[in-house]
């Protein structure tokens, strides 16, 4: 039997007429620089497109859509691929990674950004004027997918989500038509597209605002295995004590006992709480105080923090690696929540877990924007998200049943409506669904059979069809 993928040439497509219309790269299994164009950061999930459109501008997006909607193929779409949880196969995969187009206005406190654009070269322009983006726990992730699907970083309980604060968007839908939009023009559209994600075109360009932040009070405190119980407990009544301007996480992690890693943490189990405050140091040490006395840290980081260093908030992975994530929301975080918790990802639990993690909602999360917009999870009070060890070996199922594990442990206390980016690989539509609100859902349905009704973009975290 072939296990051929369905290529090009094997569907019998001539891509002369479309490289006469591209810009950029367009390539077909085999050819050089296919492989490098469609991997990306999470090395478990590899793609096998038919072809790959290399854009370079929106025209070259428009001409791809439409090329791909004439001939029945789906549409996928990458920038750096720390999103990706499904493989392309057989789609035409357009990767955005050459659209780095960037436009600071600091009168606006706006940024223009192109979808292959980093959050680290925005906060680098953007720190130029003494402002700041809405940026992810790791600046290497590209900002489109980020945004559109919510979008929590470091200091969101302040802010809110990223997707709250964008001014407009430039997108290709599936007829291949450039359309820009914003409040006033196609404002459903535009509500649906902040939240839903990849679901309703090829976005090209966002405009976010920029805030006046510079510096903060920030880092982390790290807890030896010991601890770990006595720390998460405190953790789970401390956070009901802080205010908007504190945004906080924990994680338990296993590390690997690489040479890059601070002795202290070397090869251990250790309890990560990350901080990052919006106020002066003295403020900020007194609502510390009561998670500084629960015991000892073996590494402290805290301390004033330039907004260009917010990756050393969560330090987490620049290279490439196989990821398998899964995660969710909880309504609550009770005493009977830690215990279960800690039962199955705990340090005396032998997982292949690299992170299991809660970030903590509320605040400006739990608002509704100025505009409208689909972002679910207003409702929860932690997110949760469990991340495999990155050992491929390991990938097909011992890692899945572990993850899974802490899901169903928690499963208990899971708010009505998840986080989409937290979504990881689970693709079922009864899960997706879980991501929005009931009317949110309807409204999205609606508009999916409205804007893509053959379902041209069909990958990854997508609103089902009705």
């Amino acid at each position: 039997m072939s296990t051929a993928r369905p290529s090009a040439d094997h569907l019998g497509i001539d891509l002369s007429g479309l490289r006469s219309q591209i810009s950029g790269p367009v390539l077909s299994p085999g050819e050089n620089g296919f492989e490098q164009e469609v991997s990306g950061f999470n090395l478990a999930v590899r793609h096998h497109p038919a072809l790959v459109v290399a854009a370079t501008c929106e025209d070259d997006v428009a001409a791809a859509v439409r090329f791909a909607a004439v001939r029945g193929l789906p549409v996928a779409v990458q920038a750096t691929g720390h999103g990706a949880v499904q493989a392309a196969d057989g789609a035409l995969l357009i990767t955005t990674s050459r659209m780095r187009e960037l436009d600071v206005n600091p009168l606006a406190r706006t940024a223009r950004i192109g979808a292959g654009c980093t959050w680290t070269e925005v906060v680098a322009a953007a720190s130029a004027y003494d402002l700041a983006p809405l940026c992810g726990s790791a600046t290497s992730v590209g900002v489109v997918g980020f945004t559109l699907g919510g979008g929590v970083g470091p200091i969101a309980r302040t802010f809110g989500f990223a997707a709250d604060h964008v001014r407009e968007i430039t997108v290709v839908t599936a007829d291949g038509i450039v359309r820009t939009v914003d409040a006033g023009r196609e404002p459903d559209l535009f509500w649906a597209l902040r939240g839903g994600k990849g679901s309703f075109g090829v976005v090209t360009s966002i405009t976010v605002d920029l805030f006046p932040v510079t510096t903060l009070y920030a880092g982390g405190l790290y807890y030896a295995a010991d601890d770990a119980a006595r720390v998460l407990h405190a953790y789970r009544t401390w956070t009901g004590t802080l205010p908007e301007s504190s945004t906080t996480s924990v994680a338990l992690l296993r590390l690997p006992p690489l040479p890059e890693l601070p002795p202290q943490l070397r090869g251990r189990f250790v309890v990560h709480l990350r901080f990052a405050h919006l106020g002066d140091a003295q403020e900020a040490e007194g609502l510390l105080a009561p998670m500084r006395a629960v015991a000892e840290p073996v590494l402290d980081t805290i301390g004033h923090l330039p907004y260009t260093a917010i990756d050393s908030i969560h330090n987490d992975p620049v290279a490439p690696m196989p990821v398998y994530e899964r995660g969710g929301s909880l309504r609550e975080l009770t005493e009977d929540t830690v215990e279960a918790l800690l039962a199955v990802a705990g340090p005396s639990a032998e997982i292949p877990l690299a992170v299991v993690e809660l970030r903590q909602l509320g605040g400006a999360l739990a608002r509704a924007p100025k505009e409208p917009n689909a972002v679910g999870g207003r409702d929860a009070a932690f997110s949760l998200l469990v991340i495999g060890a990155p050992v491929p070996e390991l990938m097909e199922m011992v890692v899945p049943a572990s993850v899974q594990a802490v899901i169903g442990a928690l499963a208990p206390w899971s708010a009505s409506s998840t986080l989409i980016n937290f979504q990881g690989g689970d693709l079922s539509p009864e899960r997706i669904s879980r991501a929005w609100p009931e009317p949110v859902l309807r409204k999205l349905v609606e508009l999916k059979g409205l804007y893509d009704p053959a379902g041209l973009f069909r990958f990854g975290h997508v609103v089902p069809r009705g």
